[in-house]
């Protein structure tokens, strides 16, 4: 079931990025507006856009965070490979996506100060101000 659901949730919003799927949904809410008058404007005829454009988009929700939660889950575990195998990495900050805000901000922010206070910190932010220069 779960091979199922990754494999549609895949391709739905693959296929929901594409410019393509972009025109059609043009298409449909122009002819949606074209089709104003001849309905009269009624109430009905705006339920029909309201009802189609929720439902498509309560959908799309569950399909864009499923797809954001593989990518995320994918992309830990390959920075994590990394922290594994580079010598020098500290192991200690494999699985550290499951601290608090609060703890990962204080993570950044010694990590920061230690980068700073590096003699390599100087020049790290020397060569940083120089490439945002070049732009």
């Amino acid at each position: 079931m779960d091979r199922l659901f990754t494999l549609v949730a895949s391709r739905t919003a693959f296929a929901a990025g594409q410019p393509a799927a972009f025109m059609v949904a043009v298409s449909i809410i122009a002819v949606w507006g074209f089709t104003g008058p001849l309905f009269g404007w009624s109430d009905t005829w705006q339920l029909v856009v309201n009802t189609g454009t929720t439902i498509a988009t309560f959908l799309m929700v569950f399909l864009i965070q499923n797809s954001q939660n593989r990518d995320a889950a994918a992309m830990q575990a390959k920075l994590d490979e990394l922290i594994r195998a580079v010598a020098h990495a500290r192991n200690e900050f494999v699985g550290i996506e499951h601290l608090t805000d609060h703890e990962i901000e204080d993570i950044r922010a010694a990590l920061e100060q230690s980068v700073s206070a590096d003699d390599e910190g100087h020049w790290r932010q020397t060569s940083i101000r120089h490439l945002l220069k070049r732009r």
